[in-house]
């Protein structure tokens, strides 16, 4: 009985053990029929493709002016109002000319006054009853007088405030009431008139993309007023300096502080594009996202820009062959844009490459830059 019993629980655990192999095998076929089958492929096909750089800037009239005083006065009328239309020379505001009128009719007395008297020295000094300094003063005082009187007239003229250009009055107006303080560093403005027919953007391009936008280059840009809505510029200055003048280290306080800032942040390079903007629907300082278009090819050889990678030997695809087979197959990139890249060289057309990646199975994998090493990216153009 023992023997038995003995034989019994042998043939169980063979049983088992058989069973628990069968099971292993079969669960190792399936996972690695499901990794064969999780093998994303791709074609390397032909397209259009364009690179571009993307930037923010502001909408701006490409021709503006502030109107300032040239006197300072209390204004005492303003003839326009906000979207007003405006030609040059018109008349747009008066200031206060009171005290200037009073200070005109003394300087013109004053012309008259030292006029008699230089007309009388200058008789008596023909005939010897005069000295010659004595007609030099008279002189003297009759052009300061005649110099005061020309002051005193433009400063009354100038209580009459016109329109340097033609535009829109863009803002409101100062109102009647206000002193208009004349100066250079922070006069008063009374109104802003600008030119809407014609706009440009000013934007901020990053130093790293700079050396790739030229004169000329077409670019398309958003803004949030009109979702879904595309315009059209074009770039037409790219400035020499960048936008904090960081380079220029005697014009800062300090070149310590200016090699700080400068190694702390980013640096910008503006760039102006002119806008076409035919139905005037932009408005001044709408925020426009731009696109610069630095560079376009027609029906070239590309393949999604996932699908490269990178190691030490350069750039590579994995081609898939017809039989299942993998392949490292090293090429040459042309133009990158945000989904595609051009093969130049080393593929051709109809290959079918992996779109699929597989993190390896190391210590390292789960640390936060293990997949993207193994990944590679795109080598800066």
């Amino acid at each position: 009985m023992k023997i038995d019993w003995k034989i019994k629980a042998l043939v169980a655990a063979l049983v088992i053990a058989g069973a628990a192999y069968g099971g292993y095998q079969y669960y190792t076929q399936q996972q690695e029929a499901k990794q064969a089958t999780a093998v994303e492929t791709v074609q390397a096909e032909r397209r259009d493709m364009k690179s571009t750089v993307s930037a923010t800037g502001t909408i701006t009239p490409v021709d503006s002016v502030e109107v300032s005083p040239k006197i300072t006065a209390r204004i005492t009328s303003v003839l326009v109002k906000e979207n007003d239309e405006v030609k040059a020379g018109q008349i747009v505001a008066t200031l206060d000319g009171t005290d200037y009128e009073a200070k005109m009719n003394k300087a013109q007395y004053e012309v008259t006054n030292t006029r008699s008297k230089y007309n009388r020295i200058s008789y008596l000094y023909s005939i010897g009853a005069k000295s010659q300094e004595e007609m030099e003063d008279a002189q003297f005082n009759y052009d300061t007088a005649q110099s005061n009187l020309v002051s005193a007239q433009s400063d009354v003229n100038n209580t009459i405030i016109t329109a340097p250009m033609d535009g829109i009055v863009v803002g409101e107006p100062q109102t009647v009431g206000t002193m208009a303080v004349q100066g250079n560093n922070s006069p008063t403005v009374i109104m802003r008139i600008a030119d809407l027919s014609s706009k440009q953007i000013l934007a901020k391009v990053d130093e790293t993309d700079i050396g790739s936008v030229k004169v000329g280059q077409d670019a398309t840009f958003t803004v949030d007023s009109f979702t879904g809505k595309t315009f059209h510029a074009k770039v037409s200055k790219i400035s020499q300096t960048d936008t904090g003048n960081t380079w220029n280290i005697k014009s800062s306080s300090s070149s310590s502080s200016s090699s700080s800032t400068s190694s702390a942040s980013v640096i910008y390079y503006y760039v102006t594009l002119d806008v076409e903007d035919p139905e005037n629907q932009l408005l001044p300082a709408m925020t426009a996202r731009v696109d610069i278009t630095t560079a376009s090819r027609s029906n070239v050889l590309s393949v999604p820009l996932s699908t490269l990678k990178t190691d030490s030997n350069g750039s590579y695809v994995v081609l898939v062959h017809p039989d299942g087979t993998q392949e490292n197959r090293y090429v040459e990139t042309g133009l990158y844009d945000d989904e595609y890249v051009e093969i130049l060289s080393g593929l051709e057309e109809g290959a079918v490459i992996s779109s699929s990646y597989t993190a390896k199975k190391t210590s390292s994998s789960s640390s936060s830059g293990g997949s993207k090493n193994d990944r590679g990216g795109p080598p800066p153009m």
